[in-house]
């Protein structure tokens, strides 16, 4: 490993185990090449880093925060394409709890975790600009709605494991995490609707 590699790994491996608090720091970002190569950097300079250390000055924002931060990005995303915003916050919660530089071990990005292939179809040049991820993710799951006449958990079941795997077994996948993927998407969705229809009856008694 390159020494200015090595040093940027040192520096991050004694923060966590001393604990030090990394509130006088920047962010620190990691990105892990093709060959193994580990670096270190506050300064990311393509999509591929992933954060690994958030500064005091700059935490990853609650959920609750982060919702209210991007309501808008999603009621115009989900208008535009005729997808209920509670659903969309439900999938945005599921996925990557509302954090827009998420990574997936399989290479999933941003709040709406967009696959590379995904991302490609619905053009979306950066998944980890919220507007982009929001939008690509948005379209993705209305072409699901659409290919399977609205059936909610058909749809969510092949936002999760791939329409392939949805015909393969004429029905949501027999995988664990498909499986607890769709319950844990309704059961936000439930949330985030019935938060909203209270909303709606405060303001219209």
């Amino acid at each position: 490993m390159p020494i200015h590699k090595l040093i940027g790994f040192m520096v991050v491996l004694s923060w966590t185990v001393l604990g030090l608090a990394p509130s006088a720091f920047a962010d620190i970002y990691m990105f892990k090449d093709k060959d193994g190569v580990i670096t270190f950097t506050n300064v990311p300079n393509h999509t591929g880093y992933r954060a690994v250390l958030r500064s005091g000055r700059n935490p990853l924002p609650r959920t609750g925060q982060a919702n209210a931060s991007y309501d808008q990005l999603i009621l115009t995303a989900s208008g535009r394409h005729s997808v209920d915003a509670d659903l969309v916050r439900a999938v945005i919660r599921t996925e990557s709890d509302f954090n827009p530089v998420a990574r997936s071990h399989k290479g999933a990005m941003g709040l709406m975790q967009l696959m590379p292939d995904t991302a490609r179809l619905h053009n979306v040049a950066d998944a980890y600009d919220p507007v982009e991820n929001v939008e690509g993710g948005v379209r993705h799951l209305r072409m699901l709605l659409d290919r399977y006449q609205n059936n909610l958990e058909l749809s969510l079941a092949a936002y999760n494991a791939g329409s392939g795997a949805v015909e393969k077994y004429r029905g949501i996948p027999p995988f664990a995490e498909t499986k607890e993927y769709v319950r844990r998407v309704l059961r936000f969705y439930d949330s985030y609707r019935s938060e909203s229809l209270q909303v709606v009856n405060s303001v219209h008694p």
